[in-house]
């Protein structure tokens, strides 16, 4: 069983800046690819951003498209999403997920293995 474990979250005030790490546990990242999603409040869980093996390839919800930016660091085992000028709409529980492809889209069902999640509340 691969395990993820997200980290960086918080409380932030609109306008400001989290950065996300997912680090794996017991296997390496370097054959998966690896997206994070999005359970706000009260909704389903949707994709923001997913990032292929090899870093080239990345795809990003519109609504977050030119403030959040995904990266990887096989060397560290670690998925970063950086996230830059926060909405109060950004609100809610960020998980990160691995699939063992070359690249993957936004949608949940692509995805084997999930961590448990990290909490982002963006609120004045």
């Amino acid at each position: 069983q691969l395990q993820l474990v997200e980290s960086g979250g918080g409380l932030v005030q609109p306008g400001g800046s989290l950065r996300l790490s997912c680090t794996a546990s017991g296997f390496t990242l370097d054959y998966y690819a690896i997206g994070w999603f999005l359970q706000a409040p009260g909704k389903e869980r949707e994709g923001v951003s997913c990032i292929s093996i090899s870093g080239g390839t990345t795809r990003y919800a519109d609504s977050v498209k030119g403030r959040f930016t995904i990266s990887r660091d096989n060397a560290e085992n670690t998925v970063y999403l950086q996230m830059n000028s926060l909405k109060p709409e950004d609100t809610g529980i960020y998980y990160c997920a691995a699939i063992n492809r070359v690249v993957a889209g936004l949608t949940a069902s692509d995805y084997d293995d999930w961590g448990q999640g990290t909490q982002v509340i963006v609120s004045s």
